[in-house]
């Protein structure tokens, strides 16, 4: 009876003991997406020196997700779809896939659905994507 209560004891101590968080590894990591705030025109910017990257850590939503030491290893990506007379639109980060030459991401423009309700707003909707790589990027 001892040893299947030290055993079950054992087997609870182990599995509520502290996970390793491996943190976010991936080749990519979506930042933030953003219905409002953006820039007036279509744009994609590439963000790779350090200086052009500090103006993200100046920015509330993402000064706690841009470290300064990430500069080294890591390039940014701004994605803006422009100006937009409703609300509803976004852009997103179909794949991001590393060759051995350079980073192509894919992304896709969405539109507001035709049953969806919206809003008669101008909106500026962008997203901000890490990329952790320093090879050249291609955005398809």
């Amino acid at each position: 009876m001892k040893k299947v209560i030290s055993i079950l004891a054992i087997f609870v101590l182990i599995s509520c003991g502290a996970k390793k968080n491996a943190g976010a590894t991936g080749l990519y990591e979506v930042l933030t997406t953003q219905s409002d705030g953006g820039g007036n025109i279509k744009f994609f910017e590439i963000l790779t020196e350090p200086n052009e990257i500090k103006m993200l850590e100046n920015d509330p939503l993402l000064a706690s997700k841009v470290k300064n030491s990430d500069t080294n290893t890591s390039n940014y990506v701004i994605l803006n779809m422009g100006e937009k007379n409703t609300s509803g639109y976004s852009i997103e980060v179909v794949k991001v896939e590393e060759t051995d030459k350079n980073i192509v991401i894919t992304v896709k423009e969405n539109n507001p659905s035709p049953d969806a309700m919206t809003m008669q707003v101008i909106s500026y909707p962008y997203t901000v994507v890490k990329i952790n790589s320093k090879k050249p990027i291609l955005i398809q």
